[in-house]
């Protein structure tokens, strides 16, 4: 009788802690559209995050970028996500003109990515060569409250101008932006990603393209986290010299709800899986271990921290 019950309390208790030893985790990587770079990036991390974590279950969403990616965080809907550090800056200090009525205080730095370069491009017809040339003109300037669009705002802002000197601004995503100036029912768009962004390779190809120059002494005006860069000669087809332009680091973000060891293995397995990044898209190049734990306006996540003290970036 005894050895009866012992066995019926062994498959009990195999039956209660069944559900424990299976229960999955979930990590939903949060992007941006389907035609920028955080969305190629994106799919490539949930592939190594579902074949390398044991026991996780990964969904990528598109989103509409940065602003969007920082407030699903601060509710829980997300597990890691892309975002530009100027508006990770705006959101951990409750910037309402950038779309956070309140501080987002659960957020936590995974690390630093790849920098945004904010790319300026008109059609060759526009006549638009300068940021000057943009008043009067039609310019989509991004989704609204997206990363994209504060970026617009502070370039215009530095070059003197305002919504209220374009001709007409249209608030739509990479691929939508570069369908009008396709249709000629667009003059130029601003699209903050990495270099080589699909949207702006595939416009080059069918139409003439200006390249416009934000130079230094603009970007110089708007300060950190802004900073003066180069987008290489051939870049796009047509792009035959280098163009001085603004640039802003992009951060992997989580929240504090997430556990200090899925933290650690989101952040090792990105930091440690470079190659696949930049096969699925050029900016994967641009991202540096050496750079990760540095320049974020909200404090690292513990289980980044741990992974960074491992590889000596902190002591």
């Amino acid at each position: 009788m005894n050895s009866k019950l012992m066995a019926a309390a062994i498959v009990a208790a195999s039956v209660l802690s069944a559900p424990v030893a299976q229960a999955e985790q979930f990590i939903n990587v949060l992007t941006g559209g389907t035609s920028g770079v955080y969305y190629p990036l994106g799919v490539a991390m949930g592939k190594i995050y579902g074949d390398k974590i044991p026991g996780v279950k990964t969904q990528v969403q598109a989103t509409k970028a940065s602003v969007e990616n920082l407030v699903l965080l601060q509710q829980g809907r997300g597990e890691i996500a892309f975002t530009l550090g100027d508006s990770l800056k705006a959101a951990w200090e409750g910037d309402a003109e950038a779309g956070f009525k309140n501080k987002l205080d659960k957020l936590r730095t995974i690390g630093a990515i790849y920098p945004n370069y904010i790319q300026i491009v008109a059609t060759a017809e526009s006549g638009i060569k300068t940021l000057a040339d943009l008043k009067g003109k039609s310019l989509s300037v991004g989704a609204p409250k997206s990363g994209t669009e504060l970026n617009s705002r502070a370039i215009l802002a530095a070059a003197g101008m305002s919504y209220k000197d374009l001709g007409k601004v249209e608030y739509l995503p990479f691929a939508e932006s570069v369908d009008l100036m396709k249709n000629r029912q667009l003059n130029a768009t601003l699209q903050s990603a990495g270099l080589g962004v699909a949207s702006l390779k595939d416009l080059s190809t069918s139409s003439e393209i200006t390249v416009v120059a934000v130079p230094k002494e603009t970007v110089d005006k708007i300060g950190p986290p802004f900073v003066s860069v180069i987008i290489p000669a051939n870049t796009y087809t047509g792009q035959d010299k280098d163009v001085p332009t603004a640039a802003v680091v992009n951060y992997l973000v989580t929240s504090s709800a997430v556990s200090d060891d899925l933290a650690y293995q989101m952040t090792k397995l990105v930091y440690e899986s470079l190659p696949e990044l930049a096969n699925a898209h050029a900016a994967g190049k641009e991202i540096k271990l050496e750079a990760a734990a540095t320049g974020s306006p909200v404090p690292l996540h513990p289980g980044a921290i741990r992974y960074y003290k491992e590889k000596g970036l902190i002591k």
